[in-house]
């Protein structure tokens, strides 16, 4: 591709700014950054509260956000935030250790046999899986694997597996094929609890190539990254950094795609293009875009999770010690209820506190917002760190994914043979997976692909 080709990137979260950078970085400096908001990051989005920075968004990243990794040494920055630690408490407020034979001595079998199926799904995944963390779905329902590695490297990797197809599955119905069903005690932490719905809805697909084994680990192991002025702030620094920053307030209402060109109505004004990335989500692309049937007809079929985000504050002496999990809270059967409170600033309790619910599940009637509300802030009572006021909240669109049926029918294959079909390139969290290393790391792929 000609590098003057004129590139219209729509969306100034991890995936747009990212796939910026690394046209950059391959020569493309013609290209234009929309953001509808008055600032970049998307999903990590970092207020300030008496002088720092909490968040609403992505929390932390880990050793194996290669793509994330990328951008800190394109702007010079570094993981530099407050180290993380966590505890556990039942539904009751009671403070547990699930995971400690000492503290649970009747237990003991059974942590023991949840050990031995963690190393056996790790030993299944490098081998009858081989191939299942590549980033993307590309194939996958095919059984085959196609894009990059999931190492330092990162080398383009490719082969046949049809033992992958089985990642259509929902999670838990893959783990009981494999005889690993206590593994999703592990799993259910970083998953269930950020966000990303419920492993008897979710295929596996989507929980193994965010959670793959070595990442999966870092977070058991507490090896966790942070930044000091928020996850806001990599990509601040990214915007900051990039030859045309993202424009903000852009909005988007009409796009036309006609002779070869992109035209983009912007404010009010049109704007001409060669090419166009869309990284912001594809189930609102008909809204403003000319969209064609297969495009409608595919991104009708995403489905994506309500979930809640509150920021408290409390009074001192009912501000937490330390950030808490609700494993109790985890399952279908507790839609709503609060799953995980975290306190982000250990050295004083002059910061809020941020709690975190789901409230959809594909078999059960959505939650109202309100209701998801003040079921949360209920519970901060039970937990005995009940909230003083609230000072933030947010309901994210969140975790674009497709369910088991139109993952195994090729989705992805589809709409990944659609990419430059209409001068138009696809990429943002439903084409990988809704966190910001997959995201980034897409549009990675993206760019070498097909620029």
């Amino acid at each position: 591709m000609n590098k003057d080709t004129k590139i219209c990137i729509i969306g100034g979260g991890p995936a747009g700014l990212s796939a910026g950078m690394y046209l950059e970085q391959k020569g493309y400096d013609n290209y234009t950054i929309l953001e509808r908001n008055d600032h970049v990051g998307g999903k990590c989005h970092s207020p300030h509260y008496n002088g720092r920075r909490y968040e609403m968004g992505a929390i932390m990243g880990v050793p194996s956000y290669y793509a994330v990794h990328d951008v800190e040494e394109f702007c010079g920055i570094t993981h530099d935030g407050p180290k993380l630690n966590r505890n556990y408490k039942d539904k009751t407020g009671k403070v547990i250790e699930p995971f400690n034979p000492k503290k649970n001595v009747l237990k003991i079998p059974h942590l023991m046999e949840m050990r031995k199926q963690v190393k056996k799904l790790g030993e299944i995944l490098e081998t009858k899986y081989k191939g299942y963390d590549v980033n993307g779905h590309r194939g996958v329902a095919e059984g085959r694997y196609d894009g990059f590695a999931v190492t330092p490297g990162r080398e383009p990797v490719s082969g046949t597996n049809a033992n992958l197809k089985d990642l259509a599955l929902p999670f838990k119905e893959f783990c009981e094929l494999n005889g690993v069903e206590l593994t999703q005690e592990i799993w259910i932490g970083p998953f269930t609890s950020f966000g990303y719905g419920y492993f008897d809805e979710i295929p596996a697909a989507y929980v193994l190539k965010y959670l793959d084994f070595q990442t999966c680990m870092n977070f058991v192991n507490i090896n966790l990254w942070t930044w000091q002025n928020g996850t806001q702030f990599i990509w601040e620094s990214l915007n900051d950094k990039l030859k045309n920053h993202a424009r903000l307030n852009s909005n988007i209402t009409n796009i036309e795609r006609k002779d070869g060109k992109v035209y983009v109505t912007v404010n009010g004004e049109v704007e001409e293009y060669d090419k166009l990335i869309v990284t912001a989500p594809l189930q609102y692309f008909p809204d403003y875009a000319d969209a064609r049937e297969d495009e409608k007809e595919f991104f009708s079929k995403i489905e994506y999770e309500r979930y809640d985000v509150l920021a408290v504050e409390t009074k001192p002496e009912d501000h937490p010690d330390i950030s808490y999990y609700v494993f109790d809270n985890m399952t279908p059967e507790r839609l709503g209820h609060l799953m995980v409170y975290y306190r982000r600033w250990r050295d004083t309790k002059d910061q809020v506190i941020t709690t975190y619910a789901l409230r959809k599940h594909k078999d059960q009637a959505e939650i109202p917002y309100e209701v998801c509300k003040k079921t949360v802030l209920d519970d901060l009572k039970t937990m005995k760190n009940p909230a003083s006021n609230v000072v933030n909240e947010q309901s994210w669109y969140y975790f674009p994914h497709v369910f088991t049926e139109d993952y195994a029918a090729g989705w992805y294959d589809k709409v990944e043979a659609m990419q430059g079909k209409y001068d138009t390139y696809y990429a943002g969290e439903i084409m990988s997976f809704g966190d910001m290393d997959e995201t980034a790391e897409y549009s990675r792929e993206l760019v070498e692909r097909f620029f």
